[in-house]
């Protein structure tokens, strides 16, 4: 039986170091620390408006990591361009708008299909493993399968808000569980990811079929707290 990975997204160790226009905290630092201390794999966004992590973070890690980077790109032609040059190791399409805070969603499939297939036979040609970032519904998953993506990475923000938020979660907890097992069944690989604390960790990490969590706003927060180290351990302790 595979064990099940954890990816650490250091987006917002840059928002850190953008906040005063410093060289510090520094991301490449935090991807090789968190490769020191037990990640999988190392997330970045880089977004249109570079608002965290730019072009130079990117360079910087893809080229010193030993684990595999997985760079989340929205859609576009300039992020197609930028991921076929520095070939990250896995890919991750996800939606983005100008002006929300964080990612609100998953991708819209049903929008310029002809193009993101293009993108995905582009990325998984150049050798890269290619996730799409949606809602887990069962249509999407479906289209996923069609689009030729190796994996899906399930939107968990609704069923994080819940938990956090001490509400009823069952209902989107059992969306999750059928997403989970109808993407397993037709042969794509399964992640989670997006509000993920412990306790939502350790929730969704009974369900069968999810073979990556990737954690970041809530790990690099409680690191303020813990420390890098002790919040990476504790959920891969989570996830075991």
């Amino acid at each position: 039986m595979k064990k099940i990975r954890l990816g650490v997204n250091i987006d917002h160790v840059a928002t850190v170091r953008n906040a005063r226009g410093e060289k510090y905290p520094s991301p490449l630092r935090a991807a090789i620390l968190a490769e020191k201390y037990g990640a999988d794999s190392v997330t970045i966004h880089l977004r249109e408006d570079r608002r965290h992590i730019n072009d130079n973070d990117l360079k910087s890690i893809n080229s010193k990591l030993k684990i595999p980077l997985n760079l989340e790109i929205a859609a576009t032609n300039e992020m197609l361009k930028i991921a076929l040059r520095h070939k990250p190791s896995f890919i991750c399409i996800v939606p983005e708008k100008r002006k929300e805070i964080t990612t609100e969603g998953g991708l819209n499939l049903n929008f310029n299909k002809i193009f993101l297939k293009k993108i995905i036979y582009k990325l998984k040609k150049n050798k890269s493993r290619v996730s799409l970032f949606i809602e887990p519904n069962q249509s999407d998953i479906k289209k996923a399968k069609l689009l030729n993506a190796d994996c899906i990475e399930i939107h968990t923000g609704r069923f994080c808000n819940l938990v956090n938020q001490n509400k009823n979660f069952k209902n989107e907890l059992n969306k999750i569980k059928k997403a989970v097992t109808l993407g397993n069944k037709i042969g794509l690989e399964v992640h989670a990811g997006h509000g993920l604390t412990y306790k939502s960790v350790k929730i969704l990490s009974k369900t069968k079929g999810i073979k990556e969590f990737n954690i970041g706003h809530f790990l690099i927060g409680d690191s303020i707290f813990v420390g890098f180290a002790n919040s990476i351990k504790h959920f891969k302790k989570i996830i075991k």
